[in-house]
């Protein structure tokens, strides 16, 4: 009994290129110029979730997976800081922000935390690990790096050194006790 788990970043917005907070934003105008997604290299897949989150709904139907939506697959809540940019954060609020950046229980803003988020994500894996076949997720980048870090059962402190571009995507595979990374050949 194999499952396989692939995870998809939503396209690029607006907050991504300013660098700020998201709030439930739509996808950018040119967002489909760069949806150079091939779903073939997916293979079959036997069913699909979302992130609740506009964009990550928009994500799905520009790929053209029938998406259901999943609330532990939400973004991180950012509280009072949606819609504001870390270069403002860090002239306005700068020891909040520092204290979020190095602290990942910490939610200075009101929202939940990092850690918080990593507990949600790590429940999830572990109720769907022992689920056969292929899962598609489209969702955010705080979500697909809290997966990471728990498949590699690194320190939370990880977290920053992870970088999930839009449209990128991480595979994970289980045979029933474990998850693991998997890189897939770029051609086959």
């Amino acid at each position: 009994m194999k499952a396989r788990l692939s995870w998809i970043c939503h396209g690029p917005t607006e907050a991504n290129r300013k660098g700020c907070f998201p709030d439930d934003e739509p996808l950018e105008d040119k967002a489909t110029l760069r949806a150079g997604f091939s779903l073939d290299r997916l293979g079959t897949i036997d069913r699909i979730w979302t992130s609740p989150a506009l964009r990550a709904r928009q994500t799905a139907a520009l790929l053209r997976l029938d998406a259901i939506p999943e609330p532990a697959m939400c973004e991180c809540d950012y509280g009072d800081w949606r819609g504001r940019s870390l270069a403002e954060l860090h002239g306005s609020d700068r020891d909040s922000l520092a204290l979020w950046m190095t602290d990942l229980e910490a939610a200075p803003h009101g929202g939940e935390s990092l850690s918080s988020v990593m507990r949600r994500i790590d429940e999830w894996m572990g109720r769907h690990f022992q689920e056969a076949g292929h899962t598609v997720v489209v969702t955010h980048a705080s979500v697909i790096r809290a997966a990471i870090l728990h498949v590699l059962q690194a320190p939370a402190s990880a977290f920053w050194t992870i970088d999930v571009e839009p449209f990128g995507l991480v595979e994970m595979t289980s045979d029933g006790r474990r998850w693991q990374l998997r890189f897939p050949q770029m051609v086959k």
